[in-house]
Order: structure tokens, then C-alpha cells, then sequence
């Protein structure tokens, strides 16, 4: 079980937002690899990396960001947001990403993404964000009419690293993650499942060490975390003690 903590970026800063709406950004930090130096220092063993501005224009407009956080922590790091195209996918590899996540492309062209693991084995994950049950793209600006387990049923066998699975109607407010649903996409696909949106509590990083959620690869923390709301020290000992 990992415990990713997150890094969202919005012209340059680190933020939170919202529901995922822009116009409610909450800067926590306007040096991203600071923030990612700190997350390596408090222990934490992944980082989770979004280019918010990326994901509405549908390109990668944060780089100089993320060229940063890839410099300043040794942590393995995955991005999403705006990643679009092989062009861009192996780009990022070559700047030091170690997985890259691919949303909006997996609805519209899932044969790219089929291709992209077959040519980067291990490197692709998955982003799948849904709405009352849909799937949301374009920096989940429109609603599509595919349920999330139709999604991702389409990549199973094909290599994909893990589905990052965000419930939009939690991200952000602090309601806890919604477990129902996202224990029954794990349970649909033989694909790693990362709990994303909702994370609010330590009660949530204890829920997520109950036997029924052993099969998820772990969750995403963000606004929790810059609260104050989770304990880094507490979470990832709970973590490594159930991992022993």
C-alpha cells in the first residue's frame, strides 16, 4: 500500500482545488520542488504530480514545474495532465518520469494508450475521473457517457500500470474517499486501483488498511495533508506496520 502525496499544479504554484474547479485554487506552496524535497524528507516514497493548466489546454504548460520537482526529490514521480500524444509520453520518460498518467486520451483514443504500454512497458497508468458515475475529460470539464468500469475494462491485458480512479464530487471537500465505488472498480479489473479524491482524515488511511482494500496499490492524499488534517509521521507508520 503507498500513501502518494500530491502535487497540483496551477501556473507554476502548488494548489488545491475545489471539485475541481479552478476558480477555487487554494496556493500551499509556490516553490513545487520545495514541496516535493519536503514530501521526500517526510518520507514518503511516491509523488503524485498533476498539470492542472495542462490538463484544460491539452498540453503540458506546467514543464519548467515538474522539471523542477523531478530535480529536487530522488522519488519516483507520476504526472498527469495535458499528456496527449507518444510524442509526449516519451518526452516526459526522457525528462525523468517514472509513469505517466493518461486521461482524456484513453476516452477518445484508447488504441494510443494500448500502444503507449506496449512501447513504454510499466511506464502508463490510467487516470479515469468520474461524475455522478461517467466519465469527466478535458480537466473534467465535459461529462462522456462511458461508466468507469466500461473504461476500464478496455485496458485489461494491455500492460497498464495502475488506474488512478477520482471521484470529482469528493476531490477536494474532505468527505472521505468513496470506498463503494472504488473497491468495485478494483474488484472488476485485474489492474491496480489508487484511491484518488476525498481523502480527508486518519480514518481514512485506517480504512484503507482493511483487508477488503489490500488489493488497491494505495491513495492519493493532497488537501488533508497540506491542513494538517494527516499526520505523515502516524500514516506511513501505520502503512509500514501493516505491510510487515
Amino acid at each position: 500500500m503507498i500513501l502518494f502525496p500530491a502535487i497540483d499544479l496551477k501556473d507554476g504554484q502548488c494548489v488545491r482545488l475545489k471539485l475541481g474547479d479552478m476558480e477555487q485554487a487554494t496556493v500551499y506552496n509556490t516553490d513545487p520542488g520545495a514541496q516535493a524535497k519536503a514530501f521526500e524528507d517526510q518520507g514518503f516514497e511516491w509523488l503524485h504530480v498533476v498539470d492542472l493548466n495542462g490538463a484544460f489546454a491539452g498540453t503540458s504548460v506546467n514543464g519548467a514545474a515538474v522539471d523542477a520537482i523531478l530535480k529536487a526529490t530522488k522519488n519516483p514521480v507520476q504526472l498527469g495532465g495535458g499528456i496527449r500524444s507518444l510524442e509526449h509520453i516519451e518526452n516526459w520518460l526522457e525528462r525523468g518520469l517514472s509513469r505517466v498518467i493518461l486521461g482524456t486520451v484513453a476516452v477518445r483514443d484508447p488504441a494510443l494508450v494500448i500502444e503507449a504500454c506496449r512501447r513504454f512497458p510499466g511506464k502508463i497508468a490510467v487516470g479515469i475521473d468520474a461524475k455522478g458515475g461517467k466519465v469527466a475529460v478535458e480537466g473534467w470539464a465535459e461529462a462522456s457517457e462511458l461508466g468507469v468500469i466500461e473504461l476500464a475494462k478496455k485496458f485489461e491485458g494491455a500492460g497498464v500500470s495502475a488506474i488512478i480512479y477520482t471521484d470529482i464530487d469528493r476531490d477536494g471537500i474532505l468527505t472521505g474517499i468513496n470506498w463503494d465505488s472504488t473497491l468495485s472498480l478494483a474488484d472488476a479489473v485485474s489492474i491496480p486501483v489508487i484511491a484518488s479524491g476525498g481523502l480527508a482524515s486518519m480514518e481514512d488511511i485506517r480504512r484503507m488498511l482493511e483487508p477488503d482494500a489490500a488489493k488497491l496499490e494505495g491513495a492519493i492524499t493532497g488537501r488533508a495533508l497540506y491542513d494538517g488534517r494527516i499526520d505523515p509521521v502516524e500514516a506511513l507508520a501505520l502503512i509500514r506496520a501493516a505491510r510487515a
